[in-house]
């Protein structure tokens, strides 16, 4: 865990010290960032390597923006792991993605555990090798109790998806009487969602220069800020995340509303 040291003036809690070298305000960090990791085929191209090579890198550079987020005060991390449409890559790309998958979540466990990260996933089961979907229970079971930052990986996830079950969902509720149509509102939907129980989304960040939003979170970012780099995500280091912060803190959040400050 990247050491951290106090300063108790004007603030409650111990300020970590990366907020204090980068300029950032404690009081207003980001509760819940999402990440659509992009470039990683990419950059290994240009590194003149496979781009299985690439996702590998990638695993290793997620590793390191947890820790940065959690020693930030970060409450919720939910990064793009491996979309729906990811399946119509070659077979061999998407067998290393699952391979790659089932190390980190038995590699991370005891990281993760000594970090208090709660893991989670969003996403779906269907057509996940059995023995990820069995590292994946293991990962939430081992880590459900964790009061650090959730670590909420999608993986098979696709927002599309995600809308349409839930819609699903509140209708065989209405057919069976649980709920009537008068009760159907913006909380009630929400509470149907993949990230019910998650802060809503703040900040949405997206490496590899594209400006799109690839299906994600697709509910959850109506009024998050959106954040693009050119940076590929292998060299998405911990400074390009704080300073993805900094812009976040210079926004002017209204809401659909005027500021009138």
């Amino acid at each position: 865990m990247l050491k951290k040291i106090f300063e108790t003036k004007n603030c409650e809690q111990p300020v970590p010290k990366q907020l204090i070298e980068s300029n950032i305000n404690p009081q207003f960090i980001p509760q819940h960032i999402a990440l659509i990791m992009d470039g990683n085929g990419r950059w290994a191209k240009e590194q003149g390597k496979p781009r299985t090579y690439g996702h590998y890198a990638g695993a290793e550079r997620l590793k390191e923006i947890v820790r940065i987020a959690d020693n930030i005060g970060v409450k919720a991390l939910s990064a793009y792991a491996f979309s729906t449409e990811n399946w119509k890559r070659p077979a061999s790309e998407v067998n290393f993605i699952m391979k790659l998958l089932d190390r980190y979540l038995t590699n991370e466990i005891d990281t993760f555990q000594k970090n208090n990260v709660c893991v989670r996933f969003m996403g779906s089961r269907d057509g996940l090798p059995k023995n990820v979907q069995e590292k994946m229970d293991n990962a939430v079971q081992k880590t459900k109790d964790n009061t650090g930052i959730i670590l909420n990986l999608a993986i098979n996830y696709g927002g599309q998806t995600e809308i349409l079950e839930a819609v699903k969902r509140i209708a065989a509720e209405v057919k069976n009487g649980l709920l009537s149509i008068d009760e159907i509102n913006l909380n009630c939907f929400e509470s149907h969602l993949y990230t019910k129980d998650l802060p809503p989304l703040d900040l949405l960040i997206r490496t590899g220069g594209d400006r799109r939003i690839s299906n994600f979170m697709l509910w959850q970012i109506a009024y998050a800020e959106i954040w693009n780099t050119e940076i590929y995500w292998p060299d998405f280091s911990s400074e390009f995340f704080l300073q993805a912060i900094r812009d976040f803190q210079k926004r002017d959040r209204r809401f659909g509303g005027l500021n009138t400050k």
